[in-house]
């Protein structure tokens, strides 16, 4: 089966082909422009390749509720040309297939639990830190919804004692993502993060935020794994900083076996990136299944 996989992003889109286990055959990036230039571009490709059902991770806010007169929409983006885009609707009259469809980070969370490091796992989540913060959460063998979808890169946070940037979230201003996103890095210290590599205060700060939402995460939604994706956290010191203030921080109150084990618990990405497009091949055969 020839199955499409589109990664929807806010700098660009990922269109693939894959196959039923989770194998990347061929793959095209378009720039996201507007829904009018990148489209028709999308469409094309899908069409040429013949693809029999296609599963989209999309960059949100979206509406993933079946039933839903909203459903398939791209929502309240601050990217103004996408605002209340049917993007499902549109690919399913052009392709004439079944069509899945998530946040990019719920399609992240699925790639992990169907062909990585969370396989086997009922309940693990995906955090990515990058120009944003998101998490996909998948709970009970399935992705995680309710009024919408986690948004769970916009919690607030406790200040780092040693912190007075104020945030960059034009919402919250110091919510997680506007604490430690790569904005944020850029935004305190004047640089992107990947020439702050010797600063170990940019880390600590860092560490500690990601730390700190890792324990919120662990007390409400009892993941049995976290991984950890996205640009910033290609840091190489930035995870085992992290593990080691999230044991601090949990301060010994929940005591699983997983927990303990903390470098099996809260780990990178596994699969090369391309989690976000393999969970895409995953929500397109969810789709035929139902």
């Amino acid at each position: 089966m020839r199955i499409g996989a589109l990664e929807a992003g806010g700098t660009k889109m990922v269109c693939a082909v894959g196959n039923e286990n989770g194998e990347i055959l061929k793959r095209e990036v378009f720039p996201t422009t507007t829904p009018e230039e990148t489209m028709p571009q999308m469409i094309s490709f899908f069409q040429r390749e013949e693809v029999e059902a296609l599963g989209i991770g999309c960059f949100g806010p979206i509406d993933p509720r079946k039933g839903s007169k909203t459903y398939g929409y791209i929502t309240s983006t601050p990217k103004l040309a996408w605002q209340n885009y049917d993007i499902v609707g549109e690919f399913e009259k052009a392709l004439h297939c079944p069509v899945g469809f998530d946040t990019d980070v719920n399609a992240a969370a699925l790639g992990e639990a169907f062909y990585g490091i969370t396989k086997g796992l009922q309940n693990s989540i995906y955090i990515t830190v990058g120009t944003g913060i998101g998490v996909g959460v998948y709970s009970e063998g399935r992705l995680l919804h309710g009024m919408m979808h986690p948004e769970a890169g916009h919690i607030l946070m406790r200040r780092h004692p040693d912190d007075t940037y104020e945030g960059w979230c034009p919402f919250h201003k110091d919510c997680l993502e506007g604490l430690a996103a790569g904005p944020a890095l850029e935004k305190r210290w004047g640089s992107k993060g990947d020439t702050l590599t010797d600063r170990e205060e940019v880390w600590e700060i860092e560490s500690y935020y990601i730390a700190q939402a890792c324990v919120n995460y662990c007390m409400i939604l009892s993941p049995e794994r976290i991984v950890l994706g996205g640009g910033v956290l290609k840091q190489p010191s930035l995870i085992p900083l992290i593990r080691k203030k999230f044991t601090e921080l949990l301060a010994d109150y929940i005591r699983t076996e997983e927990v303990h084990d903390v470098e099996h618990y809260i780990v990178p990405a596994s699969l090369n990136d391309n989690q976000g497009v393999m969970g895409c091949i995953r929500l397109a055969l969810l789709a035929v299944e139902e």
